[in-house]
C-alpha cells in the first residue's frame, strides 16, 4: 500500500494524469465521483432555465442557435457522467441521489429566466463563470475528467460568445431592451460570482481538492478572475455592473468588488431558492418517463449480449 501511495504521489507531484485503472485513495475517488457527478448534474439541469425559451426565441436564428446550445449542455451532461463511471460510480445511483436532494448541482440554475434577456446573461455570464473554472479543469490530475473539458471548453467558449452577441443586440436596441439587459445584467450577476462557491476560508473541500491537484486554484482566485474579465465587457455594452463597489485598484491590477450575500448562497444549496423544487420535479418527471426507455435498452443489450455468447 504504502508503495501505490509513493507511486500516486508522485504522480501528482509530477503533474501526470491519474488513470481509472491506476490505484488511487478511496478519499481521492469519492471527492471526484461528489465533483464531476455535480458537475454532470449541473449540465443537465442547466438545460431547463433556457430550454424554457426554445419555442419563444425572438427569432428562427436566435432558436437554432439555442436549440444548438442545449444539445451541448446534454452532451457534456453525459462525458461527466461516463468519466464518473470510470470510478465507479453509477450513473442511476448519481441520478437518483440527485433527485433525492442528495447530490447537488450549480446555484446559479435555482433562478428564474425571466425574460430574453435572461437566455443572453446566462450564455455571457453563466458560461463565462464557467470558462474560467473549466479551463483550469482541463488540467486536473484525473485523466478522464481533465480530457472531457477539453472539448467542453471549446463548446463552452461558443455559449459564451453567443450569449455576449446576444447581449449587445439588447444593449444597442431600444431603451426597453437595453432596459432588459440591464435589468438581466442586475439579477444575475450576483448569484454569477456565487458559483465559484464559498470563500476560500469557509469551503470545506477546496485545501484537499488543489493538493490532489484536482482543483488548481482556489474559488477566490477564479472569482477574481472572472470579475477582471468581465467588468471591462460591462462597460463595452454601455451596462452598469449592480455593485456599486467595484472599482480598478491600481496597486493590486484587480477589481475591488463588495461582499457576496452568502447567507442567499447558503439557502439557495440548501434548496431554498426560487426554482429548486420545480428544477428538481422536472428532472424526476423525466427520470421515470424515462424507465421504460431505459429497461428496453438494457434488455436489448443483454440480448447482443447473449448472441455474441
Amino acid at each position: 500500500m504504502s508503495t501505490q501511495q509513493e507511486r500516486f504521489d508522485q504522480c501528482i507531484k509530477q503533474d501526470s494524469f491519474i488513470e481509472p485503472k491506476d490505484w488511487m485513495p478511496d478519499a481521492y475517488r469519492k471527492t471526484l465521483i461528489r465533483q464531476i457527478g455535480q458537475h454532470g448534474h449541473s449540465e443537465v439541469v442547466g438545460m431547463l432555465p433556457e430550454g424554457n425559451w426554445i419555442t419563444r426565441a425572438p427569432t428562427l436564428k436566435r432558436k437554432a442557435v439555442l436549440l444548438a446550445k442545449v444539445q451541448d449542455e446534454a452532451g457534456h451532461g453525459l462525458y461527466l457522467y461516463s468519466a464518473a463511471e470510470t470510478l465507479g460510480a453509477d450513473r442511476d445511483d448519481m441520478m437518483q441521489k440527485l433527485i433525492d436532494g442528495k447530490m447537488k448541482y450549480s446555484s446559479i440554475f435555482n433562478y428564474p429566466t425571466l425574460t430574453w434577456a435572461d437566455v443572453a446573461a446566462i450564455g455571457w455570464l453563466v458560461d463565462g463563470a464557467a470558462i474560467v473554472n473549466q479551463v483550469a479543469l482541463c488540467r486536473t490530475s484525473y485523466g478522464p475528467y481533465a480530457r472531457a473539458m477539453v472539448r467542453i471548453c471549446k463548446e463552452e467558449s461558443f455559449h459564451q460568445r453567443q450569449g455576449f452577441e446576444a447581449m449587445m443586440q439588447l444593449a444597442n436596441g431600444t431603451e426597453e431592451q437595453k432596459q432588459m439587459a440591464q435589468d438581466a445584467v442586475n439579477r444575475f450577476w450576483w448569484p454569477a460570482l456565487m458559483m465559484f462557491g464559498p470563500s476560500d476560508d469557509n469551503s470545506p473541500n477546496s485545501a484537499q481538492s488543489m493538493f490532489w491537484k484536482i482543483k488548481l486554484f482556489s474559488n477566490d482566485e477564479l472569482r477574481q478572475k472572472f470579475i477582471d474579465n468581465t467588468v471591462p465587457q460591462v462597460h463595452q455594452l454601455g451596462l452598469t455592473v449592480p455593485d456599486p463597489k467595484v472599482k480598478w485598484n491600481e496597486s493590486t491590477q484587480h477589481y475591488e468588488f463588495g461582499e457576496i450575500n452568502w447567507d442567499e448562497f447558503n439557502a439557495v444549496i440548501a434548496g431554498k431558492g426560487p426554482c429548486n423544487q420545480e428544477r428538481l420535479a422536472a428532472r424526476r418527471k423525466a427520470w421515470e418517463d424515462g424507465q421504460w426507455v431505459r429497461e428496453s435498452a438494457a434488455v436489448y443489450a443483454q440480448k447482443q449480449t447473449a448472441k455474441v455468447a
